[in-house]
């Protein structure tokens, strides 16, 4: 039997992918504290496109509880204040000309339960990838003893390997969750 049939380090890479999502989707919850994330996954639509914020500006956290957007084109200040304020994050944007300030308010006790909820929905997500994996590689599995390219015996250590990566990705996203909602509820 050769490693090429069944391929557990791309198996592992495509769990540590999940993962990798994960804590990507986490960084953008607000948790109280200003963080450069916070912005990812705005959108500015400027030149008749619609553009990442950091492509049109430097993004900082001068203050523990506040967030600056150095917008390098003054024109399009008024697009970023915008688009800031649209993002769904709950943020209240000052334009300053090409300086746009934006503090970070107190989470109250029922906004914070609600990013509770979201980072479960996130952690399940993740789970359910890394299951998804699991069960492709398991499917190889069956198929390669079916067809005689693996014993029976091959058939059952690989396949604990596979579960053994399996709980140890399921483990990191586990504590990855717990670290967030910790964070999240911290007053």
């Amino acid at each position: 039997m050769s490693d090429e049939d069944i391929d557990l380090d791309d198996l592992e890479r495509r769990m540590v992918g999940a993962v990798d999502a994960l804590k990507h989707e986490f960084s953008g919850l607000r948790t109280g504290r200003a963080s450069t994330s916070l912005l990812d996954t705005v959108v500015v639509d400027v030149y008749g496109a619609s553009m990442p914020l950091n492509q049109v500006g430097t993004v900082s956290v001068p203050e523990a509880r506040m967030l600056s957007v150095q917008v390098w084109d003054k024109g399009n200040s008024s697009a970023v204040e915008k688009a800031i304020r649209n993002a769904g994050l709950g943020l209240n944007p000052m334009n300053d000309g090409q300086l746009i300030r934006i503090p970070i308010p107190e989470l109250n006790e029922e906004r914070r339960a609600e990013l509770a909820k979201v980072a479960a929905k996130y952690g399940e997500q993740a789970r359910i990838a890394i299951r998804n994996v699991r069960k492709g590689g398991m499917d190889l599995l069956k198929r390669m003893e079916k067809d005689k390219s693996i014993s029976e015996d091959d058939h059952k250590m690989y396949a604990d390997e596979v579960q053994d990566l399996t709980n140890k990705f399921v483990k990191m996203v586990d504590d990855a969750l717990a670290t967030k909602e910790q964070e999240i509820m911290q007053v």
